[in-house]
């Protein structure tokens, strides 16, 4: 299992895989963070895709070209945003990695990236989103074998040392 699981700190839009996942609004079409800097890095051709997608809920994942990116294919889920576990915010966030998971399957997608979901600006406290991420991510892997890598990105040493922690 930890073969195919990898913890990576750096810039997500530079990685050569599948497919990167997308902590997107639900509009789709940019935002700041992650989200800003994979319609940056993709170019203006994600927003004129994206707009055909009419959004997407919370939960939820939505998949587009990656058009100029190293990644084939983006990935688009709507992290929820943390209210201090009022509206179901853990469950919505087991959701994203299910669903992009699944969507990655269906895409035959074997590697693809995770940044660190809803931890940002959605202020999902750093812990439980790493815990919930690396479970998820373990508990598809165990019962699929399609998806060969799985790489979680994070963008500062904190995420990073907690992903690291996590997953020992």
């Amino acid at each position: 299992m930890k073969t195919r699981i990898e913890i990576y700190k750096g810039d997500i839009t530079k990685l050569k895989v599948d497919a990167i996942v997308n902590t997107a609004n639900t509009s789709l079409l940019g935002g700041g963070g992650v989200d800003g800097a994979i319609h940056r890095a993709a170019g203006y051709e994600l927003l004129d895709f994206n707009r055909k997608l009419d959004g997407c809920a919370t939960g939820e994942a939505k998949i587009s070209p990656g058009f100029k990116l190293p990644a084939k294919y983006i990935i688009h889920t709507v992290g929820p945003v943390w209210n201090g576990e009022n509206n179901n915010e853990e469950k919505l966030l087991v959701s994203c990695y299910k669903n992009s998971m699944k969507l990655a399957v269906e895409n035959k997608i074997k590697t693809i990236a995770f940044p660190s979901i809803s931890t940002g600006v959605y202020h999902f406290p750093l812990e439980r989103a790493t815990k919930i991420a690396i479970t998820e991510v373990k508990k598809f892997l165990e019962k699929n074998e399609s998806i060969e890598k799985v790489i979680f990105v994070c963008f500062d040493e904190e995420t990073y040392s907690a992903y690291q922690k996590m997953l020992k």
